[in-house]
């Protein structure tokens, strides 16, 4: 029985990144042997344990058959029997199919994984990557992980996901698993290089339309330098992570301006109200993938109001109110603070604008805590109830929406 420590955590030691996670494969034992020295068993499809006293996951060696369509469509054999070498052989990409012996701490590379490291190339290990399609949305996110390092996918492997594209193979994928590669793409340093990595595979209009369809949709240059909305987009997503936008803010980035795809072309390069019709899209992208709900909700209001946060010095109190109802900030005030990082993304992802100051986030926070200010237990105290208290309280707010707006200007003068 030896233990080797595989995968990611070897291709990222040997590229001096921090080792979140640790896979270890077993050669050279059975389930059995397995559970009589302690460890737990977890694996549903093939043989996983949990190690006693670190629950680092430990899963036997194992090859691999394809016996259907999808990510599930595999038939697996794992036996004392089962080589390092054919279990490595298994894998998507050379450099994550290195092992380490636990033992001795040598580097077991039978497919180069390390040569490919240094150049690198994410390369696919054999033809048989075509068989999971999955590995389409994985390399695109290897590639957004990788992107400082110097990373790109290979030529022939670009190839091989644009195959398996074509063969229509994604779509067999669950949603589940589509959202489980985007959600962390998007937290990735470069998530536009997710995005960026399935479009030139061909891969994007069968995972995302909303977003393919944005490519080549032209918008004014005075706001957009960069013209192409789907280029538009790329540097938003750039603009998330410089941010540290949490998840639900990137997602909202990611669907902000898909109603841009359908604005009908005699109206280029302007897009009105495409604000309505981005909402809308925002929602089917979000509940075709079975993204969380805070996601989803986020998301939607992005789409629907960023255009007002851009807008937010000129806005008049009323519609500042409008704005502030539509965002729930007196229930959810931590929502706002999503809505403007996304916002703000927005307003950055554009080229030669990067840098560019964004005053409306402070105005809209000196706003939202002027509203917070307002004393309805005064009105209250007048006798007020129902309907005549509901827009006693409206107007109270809308004046102080005014007020602060005046003293903004005042100071800003």
């Amino acid at each position: 029985m030896k233990i080797y420590l595989v995968g990611g955590a070897v291709r990222d030691q040997l590229l001096g990144r921090p080792v979140t996670e640790k896979d270890h494969v077993v050669v050279g034992a059975s389930p059995r042997d397995m559970e009589a020295r302690g460890f737990k068993p977890v694996g549903k499809d093939f043989p996983v344990f949990l190690h006693p006293e670190t629950s680092e996951e430990y899963a036997l060696a194992r090859t691999e058959r394809k016996s259907g369509h999808g990510y599930h469509g595999f038939v697996f054999h794992a036996d004392s029997d089962v080589t390092l070498e054919a279990d490595l052989g298994r894998r998507d990409l050379t450099v994550n199919a290195m092992a380490r012996d636990e033992d001795s701490g040598e580097l077991v590379d039978p497919f180069n994984g390390r040569t490919d490291l240094e150049a690198g190339l994410l390369r696919h290990v054999s033809d048989a990557f075509v068989e999971d399609p999955l590995r389409v949305l994985r390399v695109a996110r290897f590639a957004a992980r990788l992107h400082e390092c110097g990373f790109r996918v290979a030529d022939e492997t670009r190839e091989l996901m644009a195959t398996i594209a074509e063969r229509g193979e994604l779509e067999y994928l669950t949603p589940e698993r589509v959202w489980k590669e985007t959600e962390r793409a998007l937290m990735e340093d470069r998530p536009d290089v997710f995005f960026e990595v399935l479009n030139d595979c061909t891969a994007l209009e069968h995972v995302f339309p909303e977003l393919a369809a944005l490519r080549g949709v032209p918008q004014p240059q005075a706001h957009h330098p960069e013209v192409d909305t789907f280029v538009h987009q790329l540097l938003c997503l750039q603009q998330t992570a410089r941010l540290e936008l949490p998840l639900a803010a990137r997602f909202a980035v990611l669907v902000h301006d898909l109603g841009k795809a359908t604005t009908p072309a005699s109206e280029w390069p302007q897009h009105i109200a495409h604000e309505e019709r981005s909402e809308k899209l925002a929602r089917q992208c979000a509940e075709r993938l079975r993204v969380p709900g805070e996601c989803r909700d986020l998301g939607m209001l992005v789409a629907r109001w960023h255009t007002h946060a851009h807008r937010a010095l000129e806005l008049k109190p009323g519609t500042l109110w409008k704005l502030f109802k539509a965002l729930d900030v007196r229930r959810r005030p931590e929502r706002l603070e999503l809505f403007l990082g996304a916002c703000e993304a927005d307003a950055r992802g554009r080229t030669g604008l990067e840098d560019r100051p964004y005053p409306q986030a402070d105005f809209l926070r000196g706003a939202a805590q002027a509203l917070h200010n307002v004393d309805i237990a005064t009105l209250r105290a007048q006798g007020l109830e129902g309907p005549e208290l509901g827009e006693a309280i409206e107007q109270a707010r809308i004046r102080a929406l005014k007020e602060f707006k005046q003293s903004w200007q005042t100071r800003s003068s």
